[in-house]
C-alpha cells in the first residue's frame, strides 16, 4: 500500500489529456479477472515434457555420462547430451545488440567435459509426461571427478589459483580517473576508509522460467515463453544451426523478470528438443530448478577511501571494487561498468580513481538484476557518506548538500546529464516526510537513515540502441499500436497505448496494443536497463506523431486553417481556438481513406550513439541520461535479538514526467520491497559452490507483513529524454532503499554492520564487538 504526494515543483499537467493520469492499464482487467494467459498456461496436444539433469558438484571433470537407461524408458522420446551437440554454444553477451560484434563469451549448452558450477546442465530429457521425465532423469548415471575449484574472487586472483575463465580469472576490468588523486588526498583534513560487502541475491519472480515450443509447417521453431528479450531469436537460431528467420519468439506477459529473464534460460533447450522430436515440447522449471537455472545478483566487495576538508567538502575519492562473476561471463562486464559510472554517486568529485574487477569463480554465474551494479555502488557510497559525516562531525544531510552535483555539472565520466539533477529536493522532501520520530520502549531503539542515488536509464550508448513501433488508425477511429516490447508486469505495453492516445486525441479504451512477437511486431529492443519507456515510448510517440501530422494536414484543409491550428481530443478533431469547428475522428479517417492518405506509421527511435569510454581514464558518455532521487527510512532495532523492523519508508524520485501515475507508484512500491529484502534478509548462500539456500524455506524475503506503508513523493522536472520529458523508475525505485536502511540501523545501534543483509546475527555481533571495544 502506498500514499502518494504530488510535489512537482513545476506547472501542473494542464497540457496533457491522457499522460500523467492514473488510467486503468490495458493489461489490468485480464489480470484481475484471471483471463490473462501467461506462458505456463499454454499447452498443445501431444506435447512432451522436459527435464534438465544437472551436475551436483561445482568443479569437476565429466568422466562418464550414461543415459541408456533413460532412453530405454517407455514414454521417453528424446535424451540429449553434450555429445549430441558437438559444435554448438550459447551466447551469453548482452542481448539485442545493434552497435557492434558481441563479445566472445559463449558457453557450452550442455556439459561436454568440464563442470564449472553447481547445477550446470548435463542432459535434456523429453517425455510424454512430467512424471516420466522425472523418472528418466533419475535413471541418468554420471561420474564427476572433482577438480580444484575457487569460490572467493580474491582467492581467484592469487597466483596458482584454479583457472575458471581466461588466463587469470579476470573477466572485466575498468578504471575511471579524474583530476589529481594524490593532490586531493594531500589537501584533505581527514581520510576515511571503509569496506562494504553485498550478497548474492535471487530474483524470486512469482513465475519461474517456462516455455512451449513447436515446429510449424514452414519449419519455423516457435517458442512461446516468459522472457524480457524476444530478440534472442537470433542467438537461438545460431545455437541450433538454422537461419534467423526460422525462429520465432512469442512473448507472453511476464510474471516477474527483474533481469532474471534477460539472459536465455529455457529457450535453447526447447528449440533443440522441438527440432529433434518433431513434437511440441514444454519446459517449466520448479522453484529449485530456477534457483540454479539463471544468474544471480553479483556480490561485491567495495572499498571507499574518502578525503574530506573540515568544512565537509570532498577532496578525493579512491574506490576499489571486486565482483564475483561466477563460472561464466554473461553480463559481468556491463554490471561492473554500470557500477564504475555510478560509483561516485550524485556528488561532485573532482579527484577520483575507480578500479574495479569482475572475477570468475566456481560459484553460480551472476548476471542482470534490477539495479545492475549501480545499486551495489549506492549501497557503498551512501553508507560511506554517513561514515565520513560522522568522522568530521557534520550533519549527514548537510554533508551531502555541500557535495551534491547540480544541474549542468559533469558526472564521474565527464559527461553532463542533459536533464535536471534534483537530488537535494528529493532528499529534503523524503527526510521531512518522516515527521516526528517514533518513540518506543527498551529493548527497541529507533533510528533514521537516508540515501540519495544516481541511476541510468537507457542502455550503454556505445551499443547504438534503437527501437521501432508502428501506430495506425482504423476506419472506425480506433487505434492500433504494434511493438516488440515485452511487458514484464510494469505496464510497458499499456504505456505505449497511453502515449498514442495522447498524441491522437483518443481515449485509452480505444487503443489496442499488440506486442512481443519477433516475427510480426516491430523489434523494440530489450525490456531491460530501465529503457522500455525511454526507447519504445519515444518510438511510439514518433509513429503516432507521423500519423497525426497527415491527419492534421487533411483536417486543416477541411477547416480552412493551417495544420498547426488543428487539435485532437476526446475522439474528435477541431480548430484549437474555435472548438465548435470540429469533426469526429472517425469522419476524418474516412475522408483520409477516400483521399488515399496513409493512416499508419512505422518509426524508429535512435538513442545517442557514442564510442566506448576511454580505456585509460573512463571518460566519455556511457548512458543517455540519469535519474536522481532519495529514500528515507525509520527503523526499530531490538537490541536483545538484533531484529530490524522498518517503521516508515519514504521514497522521493524525480521521474521527469509520469505517463501513468498509478504505474509509477507501483514501481516504487515494488522496488522498495526488493530493496528492503536486499538490506535485511535476502542472501543466496554457497558452500564450495553448492547452493545451501535452495528454496523459499531457506531463502527469506519480506512479505506483506514485513512491509510498512510506502509513501511515494513523485517529482516531475519534465526534463528527461523520454517521451514528454519522462525519465525512468523501474530500477531507480530499488537503488537507495538498502543503504537508507543500513544508515537507519547504524543510527539506532551506534555501530555499522558493513555486510548486507543486516541479519539479526550480524546486528548482534556488531553490537557485541562494539561493546567489547568500548
Amino acid at each position: 500500500m502506498s500514499t502518494v504526494r504530488d510535489e512537482t515543483g513545476s506547472a501542473p499537467n494542464v497540457a496533457f489529456r491522457q499522460i500523467g493520469k492514473p488510467l486503468t492499464r490495458t493489461d489490468a482487467p485480464g489480470k484481475v479477472t484471471g483471463r490473462t494467459m501467461y506462458a505456463g498456461d499454454y499447452s498443445m496436444p501431444g506435447m512432451l515434457h522436459v527435464k534438465v539433469v544437472r551436475a551436483n558438484v561445482a568443479s569437476a571433470r565429466l568422466a562418464r555420462l550414461d543415459v541408456s537407461r533413460a532412453r530405454a524408458l517407455e514414454g521417453v522420446e528424446c535424451v540429449l547430451t553434450g555429445a549430441d551437440l558437438p559444435d554448438r554454444t550459447a551466447a551469453t553477451d548482452i542481448p539485442g545488440q545493434t552497435g557492434r560484434k558481441r563479445l566472445d563469451t559463449d558457453q557450452q549448452i550442455l556439459v561436454k567435459e568440464r563442470v564449472r558450477y553447481f547445477g550446470e546442465p548435463l542432459a535434456l530429457i523429453a517425455a510424454r509426461s512430467r512424471d516420466i521425465a522425472e523418472h528418466a532423469a533419475a535413471l541418468v548415471e554420471f561420474d564427476l571427478q572433482p577438480l580444484p575449484g575457487v569460490y572467493d574472487p580474491e582467492e581467484a586472483l592469487r597466483p596458482g589459483a584454479p583457472i575458471v575463465s581466461g588466463t587469470d580469472n579476470v573477466v572485466a576490468e575498468y578504471r575511471i580517473r579524474k583530476g589529481d588523486l594524490p593532490a586531493g588526498f594531500a589537501a584533505a583534513d581527514q581520510i576515511v576508509e571503509r569496506t562494504y560487502r553485498t550478497p548474492f541475491q535471487e530474483h524470486a519472480f512469482l513465475e519461474p522460467e517456462v516455455g512451449l515450443a513447436w515446429v510449424d509447417e514452414n519449419e519455423v521453431v516457435n517458442i512461446r515463453m516468459s522472457t524480457q528479450v524476444i530478440e534472442h531469436f537470433r542467438t537461438i537460431a545460431e545455437a541450433i544451426g538454422v537461419p534467423h528467420n526460422k525462429v520465432r519468439i512469442l512473448g507472453a506477459l511476464v510474471g516477474g523478470g527483474f533481469g532474471g529473464k534477460e539472459d536465455m534460460t529455457v529457450e535453447i533447450y526447447l528449440a533443440l528438443l522441438a527440432r529433434h522430436t518433431r513434437h511440441p515440447v514444454r519446459l517449466e522449471y520448479t522453484r529449485e530448478d530456477s534457483f540454479v537455472g539463471h544468474g544471480k545478483r553479483h556480490p561485491f566487495k567495495l572499498t571507499y577511501r574518502t578525503g574530506v576538508k573540515r568544512d565537509g567538502r570532498i577532496t578525493a575519492l579512491e574506490i576499489r571494487v571486486i565482483a564475483d562473476s561466477g563460472a561464466y561471463v554473461f553480463l559481468s562486464p556491463y554490471v561492473l561498468l554500470y557500477c564504475a559510472v555510478a560509483s561516485a554517486g550524485p556528488y561532485r568529485i573532482d579527484n577520483l580513481d575507480f578500479h574495479g574487477r569482475a572475477v570468475a569463480t566456481n560459484n553460480m554465474y551472476t548476471s542482470a538484476f534490477r539495479g545492475f551494479g549501480a545499486m551495489q555502488a549506492c549501497a557503498a557510497y551512501e553508507q560511506q557518506m554517513d561514515e565520513v559525516a560522522k568522522a568530521i562531525g557534520i550533519d549527514r544531510i548537510e554533508f551531502r548538500r555541500r557535495n551534491y552535483l547540480r544541474t549542468g555539472e559533469p558526472i564521474s565520466t565527464g559527461y553532463v546529464p542533459p536533464s535536471a539533477i534534483w537530488t537535494e529536493q528529493c532528499v529534503d522532501r523524503a527526510w521531512a516526510a518522516l515527521g516526528e520520530p517514533t518513540r518506543l520502549d527498551y529493548p527497541l531503539k529507533v533510528g533514521r537513515g537516508v540515501a540519495a542515488y544516481m541511476q541510468s536509464y537507457g542502455r550503454l550508448t556505445f551499443l547504438h540502441d534503437t527501437s521501432e513501433a508502428w501506430v495506425g488508425v482504423e476506419m472506425d477511429g480506433t487505434v492500433v499500436v504494434r511493438s516488440g516490447v515485452t511487458d514484464i508486469g510494469a505496464g510497458q505495453a499499456s504505456a505505449l497505448g497511453q502515449i498514442a492516445a495522447e498524441v491522437l486525441g483518443v481515449t485509452l479504451n480505444n487503443v489496442v496494443v499488440y506486442n512481443s512477437d519477433s516475427a510480426v511486431t516491430p523489434l523494440a529492443g530489450t525490456t531491460t536497463a530501465t529503457r522500455a519507456l525511454y526507447m519504445t515510448g519515444n518510438a511510439a510517440k514518433l509513429a503516432a506523431e507521423g500519423v497525426r501530422a497527415r491527419l492534421a494536414a487533411r483536417a486543416g484543409r477541411e477547416f480552412g486553417v493551417a495544420a498547426e491550428q488543428v487539435d485532437f481530443a476526446d475522439n474528435r478533431v477541431f480548430v484549437a481556438d474555435d472548438p465548435a469547428r470540429s469533426l469526429a475522428l472517425v469522419d476524418l479517417v474516412r475522408i483520409c481513406a477516400a483521399d488515399g492518405i496513409h493512416r499508419s506509421e512505422l518509426a524508429m527511435f535512435r538513442a545517442p550513439f557514442s564510442d566506448p569510454l576511454d580505456a585509460a581514464t573512463g571518460q566519455g558518455q556511457a548512458h543517455p541520461d540519469y535519474v536522481f532521487g532519495a529514500h528515507a527510512i525509520e527503523v526499530a532495532v531490538d537490541v536483545e535479538t538484533g531484529e530490524v523492523t522498518v517503521l516508515k519508508s519514504i521514497a522521493a524520485h524525480d521521474v521527469g514526467q509520469c505517463v501513468n501515475r498509478a504505474a509509477v507508484e507501483g514501481q516504487i512500491e515494488g522496488g522498495t520491497q526488493n530493496g528492503q529484502g536486499f538490506a535485511l534478509c535476502e542472501e543466496m548462500l554457497y558452500h564450495e559452490g553448492r547452493l545451501v539456500t535452495p528454496s523459499f524455506s531457506e531463502y527469506l524475503m519480506p512479505t506483506s507483513m514485513d512491509m510498512p506503508k510506502v509513501q511515494s513523493i513523485i517529482l516531475e522536472s519534465r526534463s528527461g529524454v523520454g517521451p514528454f520529458g519522462a525519465k525512468g523508475i523501474g530500477e531507480p525505485a530499488l537503488t537507495p532503499v538498502a543503504p537508507a536502511i543500513a544508515n537507519a540501523v547504524t543510527d539506532a545501534i551506534g555501530v555499522r554492520v558493513f555486510e548486507l543483509p543486516l541479519t539479526p546475527e550480524r546486528v548482534l555481533r556488531a553490537m557485541q564487538q562494539n561493546r567489547a571495544e568500548a
